[in-house]
Order: structure tokens, then sequence, then C-alpha cells
């Protein structure tokens, strides 16, 4: 019988592993991970808020970069054509799903160029409507759509926004069609269904709260599979009478293709154990994400899934940016 091997014994899970003789250990130097968003929206929040914690389980700093632009092509591209070696890592969206289906070119393939991780956190939307709208439930709206078409407005954070194919997906689910308003931001959004100047909008949840409270909107469903705890008494879209909607805005740590396993096995080790620490879970739902974690096979069958999904609304809705 063949002995069995300390790297065996260590790929079994049995022995800590031990690079070989003269390799660096990882990580050896700082690591930067790529926000393709601006400073000051959920995911670079969620990110910088993690970013210390895996500092203590890595023992090297871990950086937060953010290189926003171009429905975040701009950053994940700076993570696809990095160094395969661990020390650049980057967070993608929902963007990173539908942006190969809203473009023309990409300069990377979402799956063959990265190394999945671990999806970090889930961020629902609730749909909202202007109190002047003569609808209080998912049904109502769809049915005054169906019976206007086109009349309605919803607005978005800008073409191919979360909350822009949100409202897409529930159009080609149930055969209704709303006029899109694109704003360049959440916050301009937000003020345009409050003003009244627009009608409907996929909103973050924080962002939508204090106006249910005032009476200046009303909540109809929110668009993760399960009720969110934040709105208890609000149902979700899909037991609203849509069967199969779900929409997430979502978080996933990837790294450049050609990582080496063991490098991407201690990046998910380190990113799980932080999301597990205390404060961890209430400082991302301050921002209205909802933590998970989970294994790279996992990230990447999510991935699939939103690909899947986001070609079929967008060739449906006719949705280009270039």
């Amino acid at each position: 019988m063949k002995a069995i091997t300390a790297a065996a014994l260590a790929l079994a899970g049995l022995l800590p592993f031990t690079p070989p003789a003269g390799a660096q250990p990882y990580p050896d130097k700082p690591i930067r991970i790529i926000v393709p968003f601006a400073p000051g929206g959920s995911t670079d929040v969620v990110i910088r808020l993690l970013a210390p914690r895996l500092t203590e389980q890595l023992g090297q700093s871990v950086v937060v970069e953010n290189r926003p632009g171009g429905g975040a092509i701009i950053g994940m591209n700076v993570v696809a054509r990095a160094a395969p070696d661990g020390y650049t890592l980057g967070v993608a969206s929902l963007s990173f799903g539908a942006n190969p289906f809203l473009h023309s070119e990409m300069p990377f393939d979402a799956e063959r160029d990265f190394a999945p991780i671990s999806l970090v956190a889930l961020v629902p939307m609730v749909m909202a409507v202007n109190p002047s709208v003569p609808a209080h439930s998912v049904q109502e709206l769809v049915a005054l759509a169906k019976k206007n078409p086109g009349q309605i407005n919803y607005a978005s954070a800008g073409t191919g926004s979360s909350n822009h194919l949100a409202t897409e997906l529930l159009a080609y689910l149930t055969g209704s069609k709303m006029t899109h308003v694109p704003y360049k931001s959440g916050g301009e959004a937000v003020t345009s269904i409050v003003g009244g100047q627009t009608s409907v909008l996929f909103a973050t949840i924080p962002s939508a709260l204090q106006y249910f409270k005032a009476g200046r909107l009303r909540g109809l469903a929110v668009t993760s599979a399960q009720r969110d705890p934040t709105l208890p008494d609000i149902p979700t879209v899909a037991e609203s009478g849509v069967p199969g909607y779900e929409v997430n805005d979502w978080q996933g740590l990837y790294a450049p293709a050609g990582t080496p396993p063991a490098v991407v096995a201690r990046v998910h080790q380190a990113l799980t154990a932080a999301l597990a620490q205390p404060g961890v879970k209430e400082g991302i739902e301050r921002v209205g994400a909802h933590p998970v974690g989970s294994t790279p096979e996992e990230l990447s069958a999510y991935l699939k899934n939103q690909l899947a999904t986001w070609s079929k609304v967008i060739k449906a809705a006719n949705i280009r940016i270039d």
C-alpha cells in the first residue's frame, strides 16, 4: 500500500496545509477588494464592514478600492485582468449577471474569467407605489397596468439597474407594460415617486421605510423569496400571485480565473469566519442586506440562474445600453 502523504492528509482536512519548501504562505502581503461602485452604496458599506474582520482572519491588511463606472464593468474588468494570486478580489452584483445581455461587447466573460469564492449577501427590494395609485396589491397594480398599457410610469436608478430589471421581470411574468423613467441615482428615483412624478418603484428597503411610516408611499410586496423581517406584514411578490418571482441585488466575492484552489479555500474560510462574528449580521442588515455565505459551487450555480433569468427578460423587453 502506498504511504499517505502529508499533502494528501491536508487536502482531506486531517492536517493543516503546509506549503512546499520555499513557497510563501498565502497571504504574505496586503489584499485589495475591488468594489465596482462609488463609495456609500450597500455593496461598499458591506465590504468595508467585512474588511477589518478579514484582516484579522488573514493576518494581512485587506483594503477596499472603489472603481466605479460602466455599470460595474470597469471594476470587475480590473479583477479579471489581475494576477490570479489571491491579492486582487472583486465584488459582483446583480449587474454581473445582466451586463452580458445589456451590452453588445464585454471585456470579460462572467463565468470563464472569474473564480467564485462565496455569495456574501442578498439585498431585497420592496415594490412601492405613490398613494395616488389606486392599487393596494400586486394583482391590482398588474390589472391596472394591463388595462392602461404604458400609462403607469415607474422609476429606476438608470437603465439596467436592479430596480429597472426587477420591474421588467414583473412585466415579463405577468404580461403587463409600464413606462420606464430612468434617473441618475436611487435617491433621485425615490424623490420622484414620493413627489408623484412617477408611480411605482422597486426601492431598497431602507430608502422606503421612512416614507411608509409617514404614509407618503405604500408598500405592496417584497422581491425576496421570503418575507423580510423589517416589513413582516408585506407579502412577497410570489405569494401575491406571481409565482416564480424573486429578485435580489446580491454581492458575491470573486477572484480572477486561475487562482489556486488552496487560495480560494483560504479566502472562503476567512469570509465565513468574518460573517459569523458578533455585530456583523446587524451591521449588514442596517443597509438592507442579509448575510448569506455559500460555497464557491453555490455561487457558481447562483450566477448561472441569474444569467438565464436576465437573458430572457432583457431580450423580451428589448433593453440595450449600447
